[in-house]
């Protein structure tokens, strides 16, 4: 019987490319998503006509608590990309990007617990909780202190810490991805989300850019592909992860 996985998020960019992957290695692919975000009902076509049957499609927003067992039920893993993206948005609405980032990561958290609680459960958080590095930083340590700097850095700090600490207090098997700039295919990116796809975007049809901050900012770029070979191994080795970030 194929192994079963719940993504939320699962029609987004870093989604539908976790998802064709596992689904590829023989996974059986829970999509969950309210599909928000422009594009995602292109990247959700084009997952269920390229994987067929490996994939199923559940239209759902984590705020809402209710419903949310029957889609979590029987997963051996879940995956958990959904969530509000940008920092600008957050500066606008803070308490939306609240419920959706921390809110909605604690109601999977707890369903999990209570309906799936030996499955694996992989969370994306970011770079954004550690604020603004000092720049005689070559590189970050994963003993660098967190020190969220934004709405956006609370919410998914918030999270991030609640989904280590399920491990600690119920022995779940959460792990913790903080990831930087994913780049790849099904990228719709926006001048506050997806930088690398919106610079393409912008050159092939002759656009300006402007670049924010004095210019020396670094960023390290990983291709959604090589991620989500991780969360399998991530998945596959849990028992060596669980806990960690």
């Amino acid at each position: 019987m194929a192994r079963r996985v719940l993504i939320t998020g699962g029609a987004g960019f870093l989604g539908v490319n976790v998802a064709a992957h596992l689904a590829g290695q023989g996974w059986h692919v829970t999509v969950l998503d309210n599909l928000s975000r422009a594009g995602t009902h292109r990247n959700l076509a084009w997952l269920q006509e390229s994987q067929g049957a490996n994939v199923e499609f559940v239209e759902h927003d984590l705020r809402h608590h209710a419903g949310l067992d029957a889609h979590v039920k029987g997963q051996d893993a879940i995956v958990h990309l959904a969530g509000q993206v940008a920092v600008t948005t957050s500066l606008v609405d803070p308490i939306a990007d609240f419920e959706i980032n921390a809110r909605g990561t604690l109601n999977l958290l707890e369903t999990t617990r209570l309906h799936s609680p030996n499955a694996a459960f992989v969370f994306a958080s970011t770079n954004k909780v550690y604020g603004q590095l000092p720049k005689n930083n070559v590189a970050c340590k994963e003993t660098q202190p967190i020190d969220f700097h934004s709405p956006y850095g609370c919410s998914k700090g918030a999270a991030d810490q609640y989904v280590r600490d399920y491990a600690r207090c119920f022995h779940m098997n959460t792990v913790v991805l903080r990831q930087s700039c994913i780049y790849g295919a099904h990228q719709y990116g926006t001048e506050d989300q997806g930088w690398v796809a919106h610079f393409v975007h912008s050159i092939l049809k002759d656009r300006p850019l402007t670049i924010y901050g004095d210019g020396t900012q670094v960023r390290d770029l990983l291709d959604a592909r090589d991620l989500s070979r991780l969360y399998q191994l991530v998945i596959e080795r849990i028992d060596d992860a669980r806990g960690e970030i």
